[in-house]
């Protein structure tokens, strides 16, 4: 192993390589900041630039470009909360409102070291165990991946906050609902289509995201009115003093928990800045930060999980996501096989990633924190100037990833039910994980029940399933615990009264 780290410090140290790191985080991180683009988007426009590179250089600047958009896309969710990038959807929900508090520098600094932590924390973790953690990827199956998503779903229950349990439940049903439109992938047929062909292929992540969030809070400011903006922090970058001490657990538990999450061939950075954010939320509900920890904690996951992707990507062949099978197209273009044979007929293209991403994670903390303060005046433009350039953004994104126009009526449909509903008191981030999970949940659900010939006796026979049952009762018994001692005490009261 020694002697690969080695072969991987001269391939990626080499000018030419270095080169390419910088120019495709900066590639990255650039289309990364726009709504409506993200990863995928970011590797597809890099595609004819990798064909006249050496396999070596070619994968390196492309990983560049993978974690350079997803570093990236934590800004418009910040700034203007339109999270395109699925990942960070979870960093809108403390990043905007301390944005919209003043605070704007100060929430894209966490966001930037956050990242840097995670995606450092991840590359020394790839660097050092991938050939081990390829074992435990292999031990999830179906049936593992289901439980996974249903403890994801079911944490919604057990983190919501007092009184939002039911409405949370709720919007993650109407979620796993607009998940299920489109066309049945295993059956062919179309699903809640309406006989229109416009939703054959199902709603889009960027449609619904940027409704439910960016669309509909320019809407809610519309109505809201008020005063602009406090400018207090416009030019600074910097953290509150004790932030760093605060958020170093944080960090720690959600780099870790990122980086075994995206290990796992499917989950990826979304499911692992979701299952950050919660347990963070879990243990920390009453953040005396002001939202720091509820930034730090998706930021070090999702990056940390973007360079997890790359152990069943290299060691196995497997593409854990989107994002993952387009890098897997690449290195097939190149006549590159990823698999347990890679290390031995590519070791210098292996390595040389993997210590690439530590290099490209530097070089992203140097280019984004000088632009920080630049980068919120975003925020502090008038209202009537910044509404109507969020509506456009938003409208424009989801134009041109489908360049179909039914989808912007569909949009603006979906933004006046997401700020009904916001209106009403239901919390929208429940309906987009169930939205994002819906796919991924009703894919494995079928095969665990074609595997298990219809009966759910499999799920016992298998170690890690009954682990994740057993943590799946716990978190659905966590609400009706709470509701118990609080009975419990309210009885003592009225006694002692």
């Amino acid at each position: 192993m020694w002697e690969g780290i080695a072969t991987g410090f001269g391939t990626a140290f080499q000018p030419v390589n270095l080169a390419w790191v910088i120019a495709g985080c900066l590639a990255g991180t650039f289309i990364g900041m726009m709504p409506g683009l993200g990863p995928i988007t970011a590797i597809a426009l890099m595609i004819p630039v990798s064909y006249s590179l050496d396999p070596a250089a070619g994968m390196i600047m492309m990983a560049g470009v993978y974690y350079g958009a997803v570093f990236g896309g934590s800004t418009s969710s910040i700034l203007i909360n339109a999270p395109g990038v699925a990942s960070t959807v979870a960093t809108s929900f403390d990043g905007y409102p301390m944005a919209r508090r003043g605070q704007a520098g100060r929430a894209l600094a966490l966001a930037a070291y956050a990242s840097f932590a995670g995606g450092t924390v991840g590359a020394v973790a790839l660097l050092l165990f991938a050939p081990a953690l390829a074992l435990l990827a292999t031990e999830f199956q179906s049936p593992e991946y289901t439980l996974t998503l249903v403890f994801a779903l079911s944490s919604i229950a057990a983190f919501a906050e007092r009184g939002q349990v039911l409405r949370s439940l709720a919007a993650a049903v109407v979620g796993l609902m607009l998940g299920t439109v489109g066309t049945d992938q295993s059956a062919g047929v179309q699903r809640f289509t309406f006989g229109r062909l416009d939703l054959a292929d199902g709603l889009s992540f960027v449609l619904v995201a940027m409704a439910t969030f960016a669309l509909a809070e320019a809407f809610r400011m519309v109505l809201a009115g008020g005063t602009e903006l406090p400018r207090s922090e416009l030019a600074h970058a910097r953290l509150h003093p004790g932030d760093g001490k605060a958020v170093t657990s944080t960090v720690a538990r959600s780099s870790g928990l990122g980086f075994l999450v995206g290990v796992l061939p499917g989950a990826g950075a979304t499911l692992a800045s979701f299952f950050a954010y919660e347990i963070q939320k879990r243990f920390r509900r009453n953040d005396e930060t002001d939202g720091a920890r509820g930034i730090a904690a998706p930021e070090a996951a999702n990056n940390a999980a973007c360079t997890g992707s790359f152990v069943p990507l290299l060691t196995l062949g497997i593409p854990g996501s989107g994002t993952t099978a387009v890098l897997l197209g690449v290195m097939l273009s190149y006549g590159v096989q990823p698999g347990p044979r890679l290390l031995e007929v590519e070791p210098a293209m292996f390595w040389g990633v993997i210590v690439s991403m530590y290099i490209g994670n530097v070089v992203l903390l140097a280019l984004n924190l000088p632009l920080i303060p630049y980068l919120s005046r975003i925020l502090y433009l008038r209202r009537r100037v910044l509404v109507p350039c969020v509506i456009a953004f938003s409208l424009l994104g989801v134009y041109l990833t489908s360049l179909n126009s039914f989808d912007v009526y569909l949009m603006l449909a979906f933004a006046l039910a997401g700020l009904a509903l916001r209106l009403a008191g239901f919390p929208l981030a429940p309906l987009l994980l169930g939205f994002i999970l819906s796919g991924m949940l009703e894919e494995n659900l079928r095969r665990t029940m074609v595997l298990a010939d219809g009966s759910l006796g499999l799920i016992f026979e298998r170690p890690v399933s009954v682990v994740l049952v057993l943590f799946c009762v716990a978190i659905w018994a966590a609400p009706l615990m709470r509701v118990v001692r609080q009975r419990q005490n309210r009885r003592r009261g009225d006694y002692a009264a």
